[in-house]
């Protein structure tokens, strides 16, 4: 695993370098796949910590070790103190997870629903502790609602509150806003933020390269089962040899000449969309009106975006994430 070297003014959180996850060589495999490869990672108590990259990457896998619902074939996982391997009862009473999906009684109501799991958590299921778990995540109009009444993003909101009811330390999000509309990813993102304030370390994964710049303190990059690069997302950015991202709409043929124009790092194609990631934007820009010109070919939709972790996941995998 590499690490960015940070450049210039960061964001700087107000909390001590102290680890309160402590993975090495965590391996994990089914049959001939290899899920996870051999992960080392320490995440620091208070930070929101990501793990950014796509399907299959082996981001749920690791999780569900760290969290001691998988066992793993190899590895160290210390939690808060607590071996994950030998010690997942105890270490159950200071996390919180939210999974990616999660099978709830449709015929609960929202607070009978979170009074259970506390129950059966052994924790506080007093009408002032739903309570406050309900204004915690936006849902005390719908405290008599059915389960099976909800929109998605109340569902998710739930399943956050439900993380929450043991009071943990530490809190895992498993892709939390997939599926959500921009308006209630944005919302949830204001709820890991109430989270991190309440002094709680949170580990989440995500595909979504916004949310990672958005949330995270510091983000692992995760591919085929192994941590390619861990810091934060500024860091990480500023680390690249790449100034923007040039986005284009080609009709016409400049296949094979658009890897030779200035500056250009790499190039992805999708039917007419091209994509150059440049180390000179204004170099590059210069040469493809003229390659353009040369060859009669038109141009349409130019922009210019700012390097970002998308960058970074093409500069250590070589493709995009999307893909």
């Amino acid at each position: 695993m590499r690490m960015a070297t940070p450049t210039g003014n960061e964001r700087v959180r107000d909390y001590p370098e102290e680890a309160v996850i402590r993975i090495e060589g965590l391996r994990k495999s089914y049959g001939k796949v290899i899920a996870v490869d051999g992960v080392d990672l320490e995440v620091r108590r208070g930070e929101v910590f990501g793990i950014l990259g796509p399907n299959g990457a082996g981001k749920t896998t690791t999780l569900e070790m760290i969290e001691g619902l998988r066992k793993p074939d190899s590895g160290e996982i210390e939690v808060a103190g607590y071996d994950a391997v030998r010690e997942t009862e105890k270490l159950k009473k200071i996390v919180g997870v939210q999974l990616q999906t999660t099978a709830l009684f449709d015929y609960l109501s929202i607070e009978e629903t979170l009074g259970l799991f506390a129950d059966l958590y052994g924790a506080d299921s007093s009408p002032e502790r739903i309570r406050k778990l309900l204004e915690m995540v936006s849902l005390t109009e719908k405290a008599k609602a059915r389960v099976d009444q909800l929109s998605g993003g109340q569902q998710q909101r739930l399943s956050m509150a439900l993380a929450l009811v043991n009071d943990p330390k530490v809190v895992f999000l498993d892709e939390p806003t997939t599926g959500l509309d921009p308006q209630a990813r944005r919302n949830m993102w204001d709820l890991v933020r109430d989270i991190q304030r309440q002094d709680r370390t949170v580990v989440l994964t995500t595909h979504y390269m916004e949310e990672a710049e958005e949330l995270c303190d510091r983000v692992a990059v995760m591919d085929h089962g192994k941590i390619l690069v861990c810091d934060t997302p500024l860091a990480l950015i500023r680390s690249l040899d790449v100034d923007a991202t040039v986005l284009v709409t080609v009709e016409g043929d400049l296949d094979g000449t658009l890897e030779q124009l200035p500056g250009v790092d790499n190039v992805e194609r999708e039917d007419n969309e091209v994509r150059l990631r440049t180390r000179s934007t204004q170099e590059t820009i210069t040469g493809l009106m003229g390659l353009a010109a040369e060859r009669g070919v038109r141009l349409h939709n130019l922009s210019v975006r700012s390097a970002n972790l998308e960058d970074v996941f093409i500069s250590y995998t070589g493709r995009s994430l999307r893909e």
